[in-house]
C-alpha cells in the first residue's frame, strides 16, 4: 500500500518561511515602483507595507492584499484555516475591515488527493465566515509544490489607515501574539513534534488578527504591521526605517510560545531564520544570546506589532481586553530618535 505523503513534504519551507529572503526581495524591487502618477494610491509598492491602499472618496479607501504560502502543518483543513487567516490579517494590519476574498491555489494534481484539496478549501471558507466575508472565487494551477492563500479586499476610512511608517519618537510597542511559529513549524517538518504541538500551532496560526480593525479607530495608534515571514526583527526594522527611529526591546517582555522553547534551545530553526538575520544584522545591537533564534524566526500569521502614543495606552488596553488579548497589553519596548542612525537594541 502506497504511503500517504504529508502536506509539509510538498515544500522546501513551511508557511511564511517560504518567502523570498529579504535581501533578494529588496534587490528585485530596487528602484521599481509602479504607483507614480496615481495620487489616490495612498500606499503602493514604494512602501514596505502589508497591503496597498487606494482612496475612493473622502470617507472610503480600498485595501487590497494577496498572500499565499506552503504548508506549515499536515492537516489539510488546518492548512486552509491558516492560509486564510494569514491573508486576511494584512487587511487588519492596516486598520481595515475585510470585505471579500478570492482563492490562490497551486498543487501537484497527480500527487494530492481531491479530498485533501477540498479540506483546504473548507478550512479557508470557515475562517472567512469567522471574518464575515465570502470566499467568492479564485484561481488554481497544477505545479510541483502545494501553495494556498487568498487575495483579500477590504476598506477603511482614509484617516484610520495604519501604515508601518507612522511611528513617532516616544511611542511604546506592543505585540499581540507570542513568537515561535517558525520554530514549531521546523519541528513538525522534521518529524520531531507530537500531535498536540501540531494542533497548538494550527490553532495559534488560525486566529484572526481582527483586533487590528478596532485599533485602527484609535488616533494614538501611530503605526501597525503584522509580524510574518521576515521575523520580528525584519518587520520592526521596516517600522524603524519608515519612521526614521530606533527601537529598544526588552527581551524578557516579549511573548514566546512555551512549547517551542525546547526546540529553540536545540537550534531546531527554519532556514529562513538565517536569511532573515543576514538582512538585519547591521541594525541589531544585543548581547542577549537567545534573541537570534526568536527574533529572526519567520512567523506565520503572527501578531500585530503596534506603535502607540503612551497617552493612549489605556484606550488600546481596553480594546485588547475586549478581544481577549489582555495578556499582551504590556509594552515590549519603545521607539526613539538617535543621531547615530537607526538601530534595534535588544536588552
Amino acid at each position: 500500500m502506497e504511503e500517504v505523503k504529508k502536506l509539509t513534504s510538498f515544500s522546501k519551507a513551511s508557511g511564511c518561511g517560504c518567502k523570498l529572503p529579504p535581501a533578494l526581495l529588496h534587490q528585485i524591487l530596487d528602484g521599481f515602483t509602479t504607483g507614480h502618477g496615481y495620487p489616490q494610491l495612498l500606499v503602493g509598492n514604494d512602501k514596505a507595507d502589508d497591503a496597498s491602499v487606494f482612496q475612493i472618496n473622502d470617507h472610503t479607501a480600498l485595501i487590497q492584499t494577496v498572500d499565499f504560502f506552503t504548508p506549515i502543518v499536515n492537516d489539510p483543513f488546518s492548512f486552509g484555516c491558516i492560509g486564510a487567516a494569514n491573508a486576511i490579517g494584512d487587511i487588519y494590519a492596516m486598520g481595515g475591515k475585510p470585505l471579500m476574498a478570492n482563492v490562490i491555489l497551486g498543487f501537484p494534481a497527480d500527487a494530492l488527493e481531491v479530498g485533501e484539496v477540498q479540506a483546504i478549501l473548507r478550512g479557508a471558507s470557515a475562517v472567512c465566515a469567522q471574518a464575515g466575508i465570502p470566499m467568492a472565487g479564485g484561481h488554481s494551477v497544477n505545479i510541483s509544490e502545494l501553495i494556498f492563500g487568498l487575495s483579500v479586499t477590504g476598506t477603511a476610512n482614509p484617516a484610520n489607515i495604519k501604515t508601518n511608517a507612522g511611528a513617532r519618537d516616544g511611542d511604546v510597542l506592543l505585540l499581540t501574539k507570542p513568537l515561535g511559529t517558525g520554530i514549531l513549524g521546523a519541528a513538525i517538518k522534521r518529524g520531531l513534534s507530537n500531535a498536540d504541538e501540531e494542533k497548538y500551532l494550527a490553532d495559534h496560526c488560525s486566529k484572526l488578527n481582527s483586533v487590528g480593525e478596532a485599533l485602527g479607530n484609535i488616533d494614538g495608534v501611530h503605526a501597525m504591521t503584522d509580524v510574518t515571514g521576515f521575523g520580528f526583527y525584519g518587520h520592526l526594522l521596516e517600522m524603524c526605517k519608515g519612521s526614521g527611529l530606533s527601537a529598544t526591546i526588552h527581551f524578557d517582555k516579549l511573548p514566546l510560545i512555551d512549547i517551542a522553547k525546547p526546540y529553540a534551545s536545540k537550534f531546531v530553526l527554519p532556514d529562513n531564520t538565517f536569511r532573515n538575520s543576514n538582512a538585519v544584522k547591521d541594525f541589531v545591537r544585543t548581547g542577549v544570546k537567545d534573541a537570534f533564534a526568536w527574533l529572526n524566526d519567520p512567523q506565520t500569521n503572527g501578531g500585530l506589532l503596534v506603535a502607540i502614543d503612551p497617552a493612549h495606552l489605556a484606550a488600546v488596553e481596553d480594546v485588547l481586553n475586549r478581544y481577549g488579548l489582555a495578556s499582551f497589553s504590556d509594552p515590549i519596548g519603545k521607539l526613539h530618535f538617535t543621531e547615530d542612525g537607526i538601530s534595534m537594541n535588544v536588552v
